[in-house]
């Protein structure tokens, strides 16, 4: 299926420049798109080859569309945020071809009879949901999937198969959650008595934002008195842990591996590269971006880009740094004498 540029253009905005009648049937990279599909310039590095393409259309910045309109011959859009426009445009294609599953509860599901599904949602085989849970319109729960009791799954939310999503656990509209993920585990609290741990009960929940994604095997623990709380628009890719009591702010991302410690204090628009790892009990500013690998040991209170690793080297190269980093006290107690024998030599008195 496709659809003319003028329409996409008529949806998603930007300016057109070209012919709005041509029909394109989906996107494709620069040196893959033919006649039949759009492709799109984020990186001006890539202007030669964008002048080049064989795209029906193109979408370019303002600034890149002078030098792509000297060789390439189709339509183009002109939008500020190229990439963004390309992610709206991908959506739109995807949904032209996707099959919704149909609403319904499949008949080997487990729906305990005081849990309230609406007659839009559909449940997918074997799936159990617990007493007094509630899925809402256009949700989808596929095939394996369990929700607790009184769980809550919002408007139009899909759980791909086999995600646990625990008891008294919520998550609002258009939210993702892919395979594996479980939600709302108890938090890893043990007080400890003469060398034995004495498991802390968690009793708090999972409250989850509109808008989220959640990759597939991350897990986040629910809170120990209080909730952990997911805000609106945050997005979480694979095998990321966020320990109980946990706030992370609206429309924050993180990579695969991060690693978030109990009570840690997240702002909004943060973004963490994969494997970075935050110590608990810690806050961290609005728009911080933590670098890939980086251990946050400290609370950081100003936006900014910051990074905590040391640039990898050969092995003994970073062997003969090692062996310098663990002497500086005693080079720099030496450096300290030096001065003041220099101080005293040098004393006109």
């Amino acid at each position: 299926m496709g659809t003319r540029v003028g329409e996409l253009v008529e949806r998603l905005g930007g300016q057109l420049v070209g012919d709005a009648n041509l029909e394109v049937s989906g996107i494709a990279p620069l040196a893959e798109a033919d006649a039949s599909h759009m492709s799109f310039l984020s990186n001006s590095k890539f202007r030669a080859q964008a002048a080049a393409s064989g795209a029906a259309a193109l979408i370019v910045s303002p600034a890149d569309d002078a030098f792509v309109a000297a060789g390439f011959h189709g339509a183009r859009i002109v939008t500020h945020n190229p990439y963004a426009y390309f992610a709206r445009a991908a959506q739109f294609f995807a949904a032209l071809g996707e099959v919704a599953p149909a609403p319904g509860v499949d008949a080997s599901a487990v729906v305990a009879p005081s849990a309230l599904v609406d007659p839009g949602a559909h449940i997918g085989p074997h799936v159990s949901v617990g007493a007094g849970a509630v899925i809402k319109a256009g949700a989808v729960v596929d095939a394996g999937c369990v929700i607790g009791p009184d769980a809550v799954i919002g408007e139009h939310t899909h759980l791909f198969a086999n995600v646990t999503f625990h008891a008294r656990c919520q998550i609002g509209a258009r939210g993702i959650i892919h395979s594996g993920a479980v939600i709302g585990t108890d938090g890893f609290g043990f007080a400890n008595e003469g060398g034995v741990y004495i498991k802390i009960p968690q009793t708090g929940r999972v409250m989850i934002g509109d808008d989220v994604d959640i990759g597939a095997n991350t897990t986040i623990d629910r809170g120990a008195l209080a909730d952990t709380v997911i805000e609106d628009g945050v997005k979480l890719d694979n095998q990321i842990q966020i320990g109980h009591n946990c706030r992370i702010g609206a429309h924050t991302a993180m990579a695969g591996c991060v690693g978030v410690a109990g009570s840690a204090i997240i702002g909004k628009y943060c973004t963490f590269g994969g494997a970075a790892m935050v110590l608990g009990h810690l806050t961290i500013a609005d728009r911080v971006h933590i670098s890939s690998g980086s251990m946050v040991s400290r609370s950081i209170r100003e936006a900014g880009q910051y990074t905590g690793f040391y640039p990898l080297a050969k092995n003994a190269e970073w062997e003969k740094t090692a062996a310098i980093v663990r002497n500086l006290d005693a080079m720099r107690d030496k450096i300290r004498a030096l001065e003041k024998t220099i101080k005293t030599l040098t004393d006109p008195k």
